[in-house]
C-alpha cells in the first residue's frame, strides 16, 4: 500500500482499523482493545520483517492471540463482577472515519451474545463471520487442524444463530420510535413509557459497583418503566443533557453532563416497533469509546 507521496505505508498503520475491530470483538472492551493493539505494535516493532511474508496474517493471528490471553483471564475476573456485565459501547457516526469503517456493524446485541461463547469459539466465529477469513487461515492463527477449525465455527455459528435474534428497524423507524421513547421518558408518563415496551422487555444496567445501578436484570414494562423513570427524577438529571447517538451502528441515547458521557442505552426494537432488550452502560470506566 502507498500514501499520496509515494511512499510506502507501513503494514501496521494500514491495518490498525482491522486490528482494533478484531480485538473489539473479541473482548467486548475498547479500553482492553487498544491495550491489545499496543501490544502487537510492540510485537511488530520487533519482529524480523524480512521473515514476514504476509505481514497482514501476521499482524491478525498476534491480535487474536493477545485477545485470546486477555479474554481467558478476564473471564475469571468477572466472575466477581457487580451486577449485569454488558461491553462497552463505541461511538460509530460517520464523521468517525477510522471507527465506523471497521466496528458499525457490530451491535451492541451481537457483543452480548458473543460473551456466551468459549475464548477459541469467538475467535473462530469473529475471523470467519466478520472478516471473512478462510477456516484454513484460521487454523494457521489458532496452531488448529483446520477439520477442528471448521467443527468449532460450526458449533459456534449456530450457537449465535439460536440466540442472536435480530430486530430490524430502518433508521427513519427507530429515530421515530426512539424520539416516542425519549419524549416519554422526559414526560415522566408511566403509561406512555410502559405503551412502548414489548411484553417481554428486559433490561441490563451495568455500573460495575463504581455507580448506582440495578444489580440484577429488570423484566416487565412495569418494572423496567417504573425503574427509567425513577432514574430520570433524580436531581442530577435536571442538568444533564439527553441525546441520540450512533453506537455500534445503531441509534441509541446518551446521557452528558457538561459535555462528558454519564451513560448510554442501547435497545433492540421489535417488528412491531416495541422495545425489547434494553442495556443500560453506566460503569464510568467503560465509557471511554463515548467521546470522540
Amino acid at each position: 500500500m502507498t500514501i499520496q507521496d509515494g511512499t510506502e505505508q507501513d503494514p501496521f498503520t494500514a491495518h490498525r482499523g482491522l486490528l482494533f475491530a478484531t480485538a473489539y470483538r473479541m473482548l467486548g472492551s475498547v479500553a482492553d482493545a487498544e491495550d491489545i493493539v499496543q501490544d502487537a505494535w510492540l510485537a511488530w516493532n520487533k519482529a524480523d520483517r524480512a521473515e514476514v511474508r504476509h505481514p497482514r496474517a501476521y499482524l491478525v493471528r498476534t491480535v487474536t492471540n493477545l485477545a485470546l490471553n486477555r479474554l481467558t483471564s478476564a473471564r475469571a475476573t468477572r466472575e466477581s463482577y457487580v451486577g449485569p456485565w454488558l461491553p462497552e459501547p463505541l461511538l460509530t457516526s460517520p464523521d468517525i472515519a477510522h471507527v465506523s469503517e471497521t466496528v458499525e456493524n457490530v451491535s451492541m446485541a451481537m457483543l452480548v451474545v458473543l460473551e456466551t461463547l468459549t475464548p477459541v469459539e469467538r475467535a473462530v466465529f469473529v475471523l470467519r463471520e466478520a472478516f471473512g477469513f478462510a477456516h484454513g487461515e484460521i487454523a494457521g492463527f489458532l496452531d488448529r487442524p483446520e477439520p477442528t477449525v471448521r467443527q468449532i465455527h460450526r458449533r459456534a455459528r449456530a450457537h449465535v444463530q439460536a440466540r442472536h435474534v435480530r430486530f430490524d428497524a430502518d433508521p427513519a423507524r427507530r429515530e421515530q420510535i426512539t424520539a416516542r421513547f425519549m419524549s416519554a421518558c422526559a414526560g415522566g408518563d408511566l403509561n406512555a413509557v410502559m405503551e412502548l415496551l414489548a411484553p417481554e422487555v428486559t433490561a441490563w444496567s451495568d455500573g460495575g459497583g463504581k455507580v448506582t445501578a440495578a444489580i440484577r436484570p429488570l423484566h416487565g414494562p412495569g418494572n423496567v418503566a417504573r425503574w427509567l423513570l425513577g432514574v430520570m427524577a433524580k436531581p442530577e438529571m435536571a442538568s444533564a443533557a439527553v441525546v441520540t447517538a450512533v453506537v455500534n451502528g445503531e441509534l441509541g441515547i446518551l446521557c452528558l453532563m457538561g459535555g462528558r458521557p454519564l451513560g448510554v442505552l442501547t435497545f433492540d426494537i421489535e417488528d412491531g416497533g416495541l422495545l425489547r432488550h434494553l442495556r443500560f452502560q453506566v460503569n464510568p470506566d467503560k465509557l471511554g469509546g463515548l467521546t470522540n
